[in-house]
């Protein structure tokens, strides 16, 4: 099966029913820039029209899963246009304020992480070091999450002014009283820790990673391809019934309310964060 050349955002590889997709921005702790979401979402669909495939693997190359949105690497593009997939909002880049964010984190944050967590197939997130803000959401859109011992969570945004990243889904991976620990110290989780509370299905040592995630993976695509889908779906239809989907349009206003409330009264609508601030505050 031919992959995606080794210098593109996303590797694209199959082994029988099992596709990887691998976030390939080493260098930069895998950081969510537009060309890599975008290269995720061709990499999806790839994976959806496959008929060969039946689970989805998503996994982050070199030592990190993925630190979250990129806000400070030399390719970070939030500035520039892109065509847009998975809504109908206008394109960001030529308006200003809250039209500009609001219409872009509509479709690169909450609108791709919605259409990605609906992909008909089983997807597995193998996880190791950090899984950070925007890096949560990637591995929550997912059904199953193996974590190397290594890993660690964290959703520090908070220290912005902000009630977490765009894909609120924090009181349905974990009880609301975690969640709010969570939230409220910015605090690093470990892997065992989240396995404790229910956030992720198996801890592994970093060496086996790979390999405990692809027997995971085969062992699930033993499954008819059918009943997979509709399991998905079941639950996924539950957890929405649960106050999921409305849940996350509430908190995505609050969350851009707390941007323009940034914009007006401290530097930027990032609370005069940036990533060598935000590394010390955590430390």
């Amino acid at each position: 099966m031919p992959t995606v050349p080794d210098d593109e955002p996303v590797r694209y590889e199959r082994q029988g029913p099992v596709a990887t997709v691998t976030m390939n921005r080493p260098d930069y702790r895998n950081a969510q820039n537009s060309a890599l979401t975008y290269a995720l979402d061709r990499a999806f669909y790839r994976a959806a029209d496959d008929d060969e495939v039946k689970v989805v693997v998503l996994a982050g190359a070199g030592k990190h899963f993925s630190a979250g949105h990129d806000i400070g690497t030399p390719e970070r593009d939030a500035h520039l246009p892109f065509d847009r997939k998975a809504g109908l909002w206008w394109d960001h880049s030529d308006k200003a304020g809250a039209e500009s964010r609001f219409a872009r984190e509509s479709e690169v944050y909450l609108g791709m992480c919605r259409r990605w967590r609906e992909l008909p197939k089983p997807m597995i997130a193998s996880v190791q070091g950090a899984c950070v803000a925007g890096g949560l959401m990637l591995a929550w859109i997912c059904d199953l999450i193996v974590a190397s011992d290594d890993a660690f969570f964290a959703d520090p945004v908070v220290r912005m002014g902000i009630p977490g990243v765009e894909y609120f889904a924090h009181p349905w991976v974990m009880p609301p009283r975690i969640a709010k620990e969570f939230l409220y110290t910015g605090d690093r989780m470990t892997a065992r820790r989240a396995y404790e509370v229910g956030m992720i299905n198996r801890v592994v040592p970093r060496a086996e990673l790979t390999d405990q995630t692809m027997e995971l993976a085969h062992r699930v695509a033993e499954m008819p391809r059918m009943g997979l889908a509709l399991t998905k779906r079941a639950v996924n239809q539950a957890e929405d019934l649960q106050g999921l989907h409305t849940g996350l349009d509430s908190v995505f206003g609050l969350h851009h309310l707390a941007h323009a409330h940034n914009a007006e009264t401290a530097h930027d609508s990032l609370g005069g964060m940036d990533v060598r601030g935000m590394k010390e505050a955590s430390s």
